[in-house]
């Protein structure tokens, strides 16, 4: 069994005039979401084999959030700027890519991480699936279960074994 954990950013600040959207800091509770991120996964046992994060600012301060109470070095995290602006399909390409053995967490951004979420999770436990069908909050967290290697995932066969949001916390 392996597992994907798609982890949507903290909560953002809006860009300021001239600024770039791909640098956009997380707000005082963006920071706040990303360490309750991280006291989730801990508190049920989930520490990613491998990391994949966007380039962008909110996703990597997301990131170093959820690393550092997982105890895990923020530099652990392959950078991928195909997570910043792909669609489901090339999240996919990224998780077959890197899903050989194990888990793997993929920080990114919405709607893609909601829509592969969606794509890949033919059923959920308990009421995992009726809370991802409400939407894909910031700093949400889905977390897919396979029956075989992630290299294999294809749409449909994933179990969407929980679904987190910072405010259950």
């Amino acid at each position: 069994m392996s597992r994907l954990f798609l982890l949507r950013h903290a909560r953002a600040a809006w860009a300021e005039p001239g600024d770039r959207d791909f640098d956009r800091p997380l707000t005082e509770e963006g920071r706040s979401e990303s360490r309750i991120v991280g006291e989730m996964m801990l508190a049920n046992g989930y520490r990613p084999d491998r990391v994949i994060c966007s380039p962008a600012r909110r996703a990597l301060d997301t990131w170093r959030g959820v690393a550092a109470v997982l105890d895990m070095k923020p530099s652990e995290a392959l950078l991928s700027e195909t997570l910043y602006a792909a669609d489901a399909a090339g999240y996919l390409t990224i998780v077959r890519n890197n899903g050989a053995g194990g888990s793997l967490l993929i920080v990114g951004h919405n709607p893609t991480i909601e829509d592969l979420a969606l794509g890949l999770s033919a059923a959920g436990v308990g009421s995992a699936r009726d809370d991802l069908d409400k939407g894909f909050p910031t700093g949400g967290l889905a977390v897919l279960a396979f029956e075989g290697d992630l290299s294999e995932a294809m749409p449909g066969v994933g179990t969407l074994e929980a679904f987190f949001m910072p405010s259950d916390h």
